[in-house]
C-alpha cells in the first residue's frame, strides 16, 4: 500500500481524530454484532502505546431519517468499546461543536471519547466543508480506519482531511492490501464467488472480475436471472428482466469463466415449513415454485473449483440462508473455502451477508481474510479507486 499509516506519523501528546465504522446492528439499544468494534481495536490500542493527548472517535450509525432520533445513537457503542478496551471510554452528545470540543478538552491524557452519530449533522452525506472544518478542530491529526465508508466522499472521511494530515489505521491498510492484492496480482488460479440478490448490483464487479479471474461462479437469486437467459422456465423466482438481455451477453464473451448452477434447491414458498424439491435447472421450475439455493451437484462443482484454486473471494451467499431449507449451498461453500485456507490458498470475504454465513458455519476464525465492507469491497473489486482511501497522504 502507497499510502501513509499510523506507523508513519508523530502522534506522541497529539489529539488524534479516528473515523472508525460503528455502524453495528442494534436491536432494543443492545448491541447484535460487535465485529466491526472489534476490528477497529488494534488501531485504537497502538495509538494508546504511542502516548497521545487524547482519541475521539467518530462513526455513522444507520441513516437517522429524523434529527437525533435516539434509535440511532451511538451511546450503547461507547460503553460496548469501554468493555471490550477495559478502560473508560466518554461520550459526547454530539460530533462537533462547543459540546464535542469540552468533552474532548475534559479528557485525561490519552483518554478516548466516542462522538455521536455523524449524521445527525445533514452536511455530513454532502461533504460539507463546513461541518468538516468543525470536526477538524478536535483532532491535530486524522486517522481513516473505516473501510466500509471509504467509498463515500462525506465530511468524515474525505472532507476532514483537507484540514488534517490524514494516514490509515491497521484495518485500512489490511483491507486495502487483501482486496487490491487479490485484483492487482493474485495466486492463481484465482476464482472469485459472487451471490446475491441481483444482477445489476454486480455487473461492474462481473465484467471486471472476468477479465482478472479464472473461474467466477454465480449463485444467489442472481443465478436466476443468467437461467432466463439461457431460457430455462424459473416459476415464481425472483428475477431481474431488465438485466436479462446484459447476463445474456455476459455468458455469451465469458467463454467457460462464467461457472452457472445446474441444479438448484426449490420451494413452494420462502418460509422454514417450505415444501422443498432438488431438481436439474435444465427441467425447468414449475409454475408457483421459486429457486431458494444451489443444489447439492452445483455445491459438489464449486468446492472442485475452489479445490484449484489459490486465490478465492467471495461476495454474496447461493441462496436464502436465514430459512433453514435453504442454507445449505451458503454452508456448503464456506466449508470449502474453509478447507483451501487450512491448505494454504488465500481467501477473502467480502463483506455483508456472506459474513454473517460465514459466522453462522462457525467458521470465521479459519478464512484468511474477512472485510468489514459491502460497498466498499465491491468498488474495490471492480478495480475502483476509494473517495476515502485516495484523500490519505502518500507514503
Amino acid at each position: 500500500m502507497n499510502k501513509m499509516t499510523v506507523r508513519d506519523i508523530d502522534l506522541k501528546n497529539k489529539r488524534v481524530l479516528i473515523r472508525v465504522d460503528f455502524n453495528v446492528p442494534l436491536e432494543g439499544g443492545k448491541i447484535t454484532d460487535d465485529t466491526r468494534i472489534r476490528a477497529a481495536i488494534p488501531t485504537i490500542q497502538y495509538i494508546l502505546e504511542q502516548e497521545p493527548r487524547y482519541i475521539a472517535l467518530m462513526s455513522h450509525l444507520g441513516r437517522p431519517k429524523t434529527d437525533r432520533d435516539p434509535a440511532f445513537s451511538l451511546a450503547p457503542v461507547a460503553t460496548a468499546l469501554a468493555a471490550l478496551l477495559n478502560r473508560e471510554v466518554a461520550f459526547a452528545t454530539d460530533c462537533v461543536g462547543a459540546t464535542a470540543e469540552a468533552t474532548a478538552d475534559a479528557l485525561p491524557q490519552g483518554g478516548i471519547v466516542l462522538l455521536e452519530n455523524t449524521r445527525y449533522h445533514k452536511g455530513e452525506e454532502k461533504n460539507d466543508p463546513e461541518l468538516a472544518a468543525q470536526m477538524a478542530k478536535l483532532g491535530d491529526i486524522f486517522v481513516m480506519d473505516a473501510f466500509g465508508s471509504a467509498h463515500r466522499a462525506h465530511s468524515s472521511t474525505v472532507g476532514v482531511t483537507e484540514y488534517l494530515p490524514a494516514v490509515a489505521g491497521f484495518l485500512m491498510e489490511k483491507e486495502i492490501n487483501y482486496l487490491a492484492g487479490a485484483i492487482a496480482s493474485p495466486k492463481r488460479p484465482f476464482v472469485a464467488i459472487l451471490g446475491g440478490a441481483k444482477v445489476s448490483d454486480k455487473i461492474a464487479v462481473i465484467e471486471a472480475l472476468l477479465t482478472k479471474c479464472d473461474r467466477l461462479l454465480i449463485g444467489g437469486g442472481m443465478a436466476n436471472t443468467f437461467f432466463k437467459a439461457q431460457g430455462y422456465a424459473i416459476g415464481s423466482s425472483l428475477v431481474e428482466n431488465d438485466a436479462v438481455e446484459t447476463a445474456r451477453q455476459l455468458l455469451e464473451k465469458s467463454g467457460d469463466k462464467l461457472v452457472l448452477p445446474t441444479d438448484v434447491v426449490i420451494g413452494d414458498k420462502f418460509a422454514d415449513d417450505a415444501q422443498v424439491q432438488m431438481l436439474d435447472i435444465a427441467d425447468g421450475v414449475p409454475d408457483g415454485w421459486g429457486i431458494y439455493d444451489i443444489g447439492t451437484q452445483s455445491a459438489a462443482r464449486f468446492d472442485h473449483e475452489i479445490g484449484l484454486a489459490q486465490t478465492i473471494v467471495w461476495n454474496g451467499p447461493m441462496g436464502v440462508f436465514e430459512k433453514t431449507p435453504f442454507a445449505a449451498g451458503t454452508r456448503a461453500v464456506a466449508q470449502s473455502m474453509a478447507r483451501r485456507t487450512g491448505e494454504g490458498a488465500i481467501t477473502i470475504i467480502g463483506g455483508g451477508d456472506s459474513v454473517a454465513a460465514i459466522e453462522e458455519s462457525g467458521l470465521t476464525d479459519q478464512i484468511t481474510h474477512i472485510s468489514t465492507g459491502g460497498g466498499a469491497s465491491l468498488e474495490m473489486l471492480e478495480g475502483k479507486t476509494l473517495p476515502g482511501v485516495t484523500a490519505l497522504r502518500d507514503r
